[in-house]
């Protein structure tokens, strides 16, 4: 295998950075539920103090033809060029406490040694714990709180946040690989998946952002401005309800996964808070369908709750 330092380059202070920090990890790429992540990222780096680490090679890891960078065409000539990034910053929350943050795209080549280099780099600067997030759409209701199913080896994380416990195989995300490999060290390691709405999947869904922040706040102990991002969220949370109210279907489809979410949380002998009784997962394509008009609308209102 290649040496793990490879793909990354240090800034120039990266020798002054303290020992014990906690490390937040969240990278964008086969799925982001509600945009979660990429808000949740983009969020900590506009909101909070910090600098950059270390710089991961793009054209190493990246597949341009997959993920094209965006360019910026003004008129006559190219005004601009949006390169993809994958960075470790070093950053301070809103009480000023310093933590680690991994953000940007997943990489799609070189799992195996972008894994020894995370490893590699928790290992140098001594990481306390690392906290990564991750989102899929499932069907459940978005008039009930997020819910979360939290995986690794904190097992006070999982015994009071986690609310679905499936045994299941699916496609793996590259901190996958690296929350596997951290757990067989011994490094306190915990994985939140947000279970985000299938309806609201592809649109920039910002509670999905608000309860991923709180999960790492419950893992850290770190503290995060929340405030705009609730604003946005009971904007577009208001928005919605006033579409699936104005339809009977939609309202119907709706109180259907409301009241198998609700039953699998009262402890009924459920298997899982995306069934009922009769062992059918809800349709909600209706749901899709409807807001589809609604949601692309947003997208092109500025001034709406950053739908994108």
């Amino acid at each position: 295998m290649s040496d793990p330092t490879d793909l990354y380059e240090l800034a120039p202070g990266a020798e002054s950075v303290p020992e014990g920090l906690p490390l937040v990890a969240g990278l964008t790429g086969f799925a982001d539920a509600g945009s979660t992540v990429s808000q949740l990222t983009s969020y900590l780096v506009d909101t909070l103090e910090g600098e950059i680490v270390a710089t991961f090679d793009a054209d190493t890891l990246l597949d341009y033809r997959a993920r094209r960078p965006v360019i910026t065409f003004d008129q006559d000539h190219i005004a601009d060029y949006q390169a993809s990034t994958l960075t470790l910053r070093l950053m301070r929350d809103e009480l000023g406490q310093q933590f680690l943050l991994l953000s940007g795209f997943e990489p799609d080549f070189r799992w195996e040694q972008f894994t020894s280099s995370i490893l590699g780099l928790v290992s140098r600067y001594g990481v306390s714990t690392t906290t990564w997030v991750h989102a899929i759409p499932m069907p459940v209701p978005h008039t009930r709180p997020l819910g979360v199913t939290v995986s690794g080896n904190r097992v006070d994380l999982i015994e009071s946040l986690s609310v679905w416990r499936p045994t299941t195989q699916a496609p793996a995300n590259a901190l996958h690989l690296v929350e596997y490999q951290l757990a067989a060290t011994g490094h306190p390691t915990a994985g939140f998946v947000l279970l985000v709405p299938h309806y609201l999947a592809d649109t920039e869904f910002p509670d999905a952002a608000v309860a991923a922040l709180s999960s790492i706040s419950a893992a850290t102990g770190l503290i995060f401005p929340t405030d705009r991002l609730r604003e946005e969220g009971r904007e577009f949370i208001a928005k919605v309800d006033e579409q699936v109210q104005g339809n009977h279907e939609l309202s119907r489809l709706v109180q259907t996964l409301e009241e198998r979410h609700d039953t699998y949380m009262e402890g009924n002998p459920l298997p899982s808070p995306l069934i009922g009784l009769d062992g059918q997962v809800p349709s909600a394509d209706a749901i899709a369908a409807e807001l589809e008009k609604f949601l692309s609308t947003r997208r092109d209102d500025d001034a709406g709750p950053g739908l994108a």
